[in-house]
C-alpha cells in the first residue's frame, strides 16, 4: 500500500471515471487502473464496482474511502507542519564554535543576525571539532560552525568560505622580506602552534613540510589562543600562523604575510546532524556570516584547501 494508490482511490471516488482520473493525475489510464486494483489485491476488498457506469464504490468501499480521505487530510497537515517547521526561525538553539574561529568571526555577523531575527536565541559555547560532533550527535548541539570536511555520514555540511592561512612573524625575520613566501622555507622548529586538539595546530603543521621537534628551541608551550601566540611572536619568539580574519586590520604591516598560490586556506561550514529539520535558520546565518566577510573568502582558485587529520 501506497501513498500514491491511497490518492488514486480518492481521484476515482471524486471523478467516477478511470479516464478522469488519470488525467487530473497526471499519469495514463492503465496505470491508474493497475494500481487500484492491486491495493483491492492486496487488501483483499473491492472498492469500486466497475459494472456502473460512471463506477461507484461498494458498501465496504465507501467506508474505506472515507478513511483514506482522513490519510490523506493528515499527511497533508504533517507535510504542512514540516514545510512550516523548516522556514522557522523561532526558538531557542544550542550553537557550538571552535576557538579559532568565535572571537573573530562572531562579531562581524551576530549582531545583524540577531537584530534581523528577533524571535531566535542562540546559545553559543566554544568547542573542539571533536566535541561538537559528539554533541550533535548525541542531541546536545544543534548546529555548529567549524572547519571541514569531517567525513561524517550522520552530519551534514553546508560551506561557508574558504579563509587564507597567513603568516605573522617577527619583523625583523629573514621571510619578512620576501614577497610571495613559500610555505617550503617554514621551519617547524621555529613556528608556535596550538596545543592538542585544535584542528587549527594540524593544518598548520600539515602546511609546514619540515616538522621537527621543539626541544631545540628551548621552550614548549602550550596554548589555546591564537592572541597569545600572536604576542610572543611580536617579542621575537619564532613566528605562527594566523587565519586572516584574526588579522584584518594588519594586512599591509610588515609581520603580516601571504603565501604564493595555490594559497593555503581552511573551510569553514555551518554543520548540523542529518536530523536537524530549521534548514531557513542555517541559510540566514549562511547568507548573514557570507555578508560579513571579505568576499575573496569566497573563492577557491589559485587555493589549496588544508585537510584535517583526526
Amino acid at each position: 500500500m501506497t501513498l500514491q494508490q491511497l490518492k488514486y482511490i480518492i481521484a476515482l471516488d471524486n471523478y467516477r471515471y478511470s479516464v478522469t482520473a488519470a488525467e487530473n493525475c497526471f499519469v495514463s489510464q492503465p496505470n491508474l487502473t493497475m494500481q487500484v486494483r492491486k491495493l483491492e489485491e492486496e487488501i483483499g476488498v473491492t472498492i469500486f464496482d466497475r459494472d456502473k457506469r460512471p463506477m461507484k464504490p461498494t458498501p465496504a468501499g465507501e467506508k474505506i474511502i472515507e478513511k483514506v480521505r482522513k490519510i490523506i487530510d493528515e499527511v497533508d497537515d504533517l507535510k504542512a507542519f514540516v514545510s512550516n517547521e523548516k522556514e522557522s526561525l523561532t526558538g531557542e538553539f544550542q550553537v557550538g564554535i571552535i576557538p579559532t574561529l568565535a572571537p573573530y568571526l562572531l562579531p562581524r555577523f551576530l549582531p545583524s543576525f540577531l537584530a534581523q531575527n528577533p524571535d531566535t536565541h542562540l546559545k553559543i559555547q566554544e568547542l573542539q571539532t571533536e566535541q561538537i560532533i559528539s554533541q550533535l550527535k548525541s542531541g546536545m548541539l544543534d548546529f555548529g560552525l567549524l572547519v571541514t570536511p569531517l567525513n561524517e555520514n550522520s552530519i551534514r555540511e553546508l560551506t561557508v568560505f574558504y579563509e587564507p592561512f597567513l603568516l605573522y612573524l617577527p619583523d625583523h625575520h629573514e621571510l619578512a622580506q620576501k614577497e610571495p613566501l613559500d610555505s617550503n622555507e617554514l621551519n617547524a622548529n621555529e613556528m608556535l602552534v596550538l596545543e592538542e586538539g585544535h584542528c587549527f595546530r594540524e593544518q598548520a603543521l600539515n602546511i609546514c613540510k619540515n616538522r621537527q621537534s621543539s626541544a631545540s628551541r628551548g621552550f614548549d608551550y602550550h596554548s589555546g589562543s591564537i592572541d597569545a601566540l600572536k604576542g610572543l611572536v611580536r617579542h621575537g619568539v619564532g613566528y605562527t600562523l594566523v587565519p586572516e580574519l584574526s588579522v584584518l586590520d594588519e594586512l599591509n604591516a610588515p609581520h603580516v604575510r601571504r603565501f604564493s598560490p595555490p594559497e593555503p586556506v581552511r573551510e569553514v561550514s555551518i554543520v548540523a546532524h542529518n536530523s536537524f529539520s530549521k534548514e531557513a535558520l542555517l541559510e540566514k546565518m549562511h547568507d548573514n556570516i557570507l555578508a560579513s566577510i571579505p568576499e575573496r573568502f569566497q573563492k577557491m582558485h589559485k587555493r589549496r584547501r588544508i585537510e584535517l587529520n583526526y
